[in-house]
């Protein structure tokens, strides 16, 4: 099976990339015509819930079939298994009318979700600051007002998850909820787009008196950072995987390139400094993914992965960024313009050092909570 998707991805995804990356109805038209494919092949989402219309595959299963997928950005989109994060959170922790309503048409791939955390000219990483308010009206329907930006998706979405204080005041650290919104309510609208370091699909939305009905709240009023802790687990480790295979599509074509390209002091393979170059890419990336696969045995057994998650998350984007540069390097002028994936798998190695909380948060995390084993008591190594 992972031959199988990973012959998709780069004889089917990977050719339609110019057109997907540059966005509008034909891209749209090319994604839907590689969806029908998807299917065709029996490979449409995979990870997703079989009574739903997936695949039924365990998270433990999947995972090597995630690296294949992830070796383009669009992969996950094109094989239906994008949604997998909201699929596993609304079959968890929605309503059921809501889960009636949406977990199909998102399996299915009729519609299309986002997830709206952060806001402007707020850490990231400190989600007790959220200003974005939803109170409840005398009907029972929640009113929500704020701003939310890098929302992923958020301008060909159907649904939005958006986080939202019903209580207390920014910096409390109760009073977060999660609530679905769709996107077609009035006073939702897109602000702007936001390049990251010049690639869409990322942007800032406003949601001004947005009404949305009351058993559209997602695990429970208050709740919102028990969910979204589960939802991060799996969001960050479904990433490592995917940068697992972007990684190993650069560490492909730094190899092809020196197996095939040389000058007069002859093939760039023999030159010293070139193997350098592919023995410190192999070593990053044989080092990192016993780390990634741990943190995804763990989780697949439902198990405290927090440790393993962010000393992975940090390896693996360290490791994207440095085999992409290591890629570049090799390559020369041809690597930094338009005729590689290099230049956006580089990109995507820089913005993984930030997403989903940047390197210096997980270092903290992590390192508090294997200290606090060291402290006064019975000595637990991390």
């Amino acid at each position: 099976m992972r031959d199988r998707v990973d012959r998709f991805v780069r004889t089917q995804v990977i050719p339609c990339e110019p057109v997907l990356d540059a966005g509008g109805p034909p891209a749209a038209a090319a994604l839907a015509d590689l969806r029908v494919r998807a299917r065709e092949e029996g490979l449409w989402a995979l990870p997703l819930p079989a009574e739903l219309g997936g695949g039924g595959l365990p998270f433990s299963s999947y995972a090597d079939l995630a690296e294949a997928e992830g070796a383009s950005d669009h992969g996950p989109a094109a094989l239906g298994s994008a949604p997998l994060l909201d699929v596993t959170m609304l079959a968890r922790h929605a309503s059921g009318r809501v889960r009636e309503t949406y977990l199909e048409p998102l399996v299915s791939g009729r519609i299309r979700s986002c997830y709206a955390m952060t806001e402007p000219d707020v850490p990231g990483t400190d989600p007790f600051l959220t200003a974005t308010r939803a109170a409840r009206g005398p009907d029972g329907t929640w009113r929500i007002s704020g701003r939310k930006w890098f929302t992923s998706g958020a301008a060909t979405a159907e649904l939005v998850t958006v986080m939202a204080r019903t209580s207390g005041a920014p910096g409390d650290r109760e009073g977060l909820s999660l609530l679905l919104v769709p996107t077609g309510s009035p006073g939702i609208r897109v602000v702007r787009e936001l390049p990251v370091l010049g690639a869409t699909g990322q942007y800032e939305i406003e949601l001004d008196d947005v009404r949305v009905p009351g058993d559209h709240l997602v695990g429970g009023e208050g709740r919102a950072l028990d969910v979204a802790g589960d939802r991060l687990a799996l969001g960050r480790t479904l990433r490592c995987l995917r940068w697992l295979g972007q990684a190993r599509r650069a560490f492909d074509l730094m190899c092809g390139r020196a197996a095939a390209h040389g000058g007069s002091r002859g093939p760039l393979a023999d030159h010293q400094l070139v193997q350098q170059h592919v023995f410190d890419a192999l070593l990053a990336l044989r080092t990192t993914r016993p780390l990634v696969h741990e943190a995804v045995a763990l989780i697949a057994a439902g198990r405290d992965a927090r440790t393993e998650v962010g000393l992975a998350k940090v390896a693996a984007a360290r490791m994207l960024q440095q085999v992409a540069d290591s890629a570049i390097q090799v390559h020369g002028a041809a690597g930094l313009g338009p005729d590689t994936a290099l230049p956006s798998l580089f990109r995507s190695g820089r913005t993984a050092r930030i997403l989903d909380g940047p390197d210096e948060l997980h270092i903290t995390s992590v390192a508090r909570r294997v200290l606090r084993g060291y402290g006064p008591g019975p000595v637990t190594p991390g």
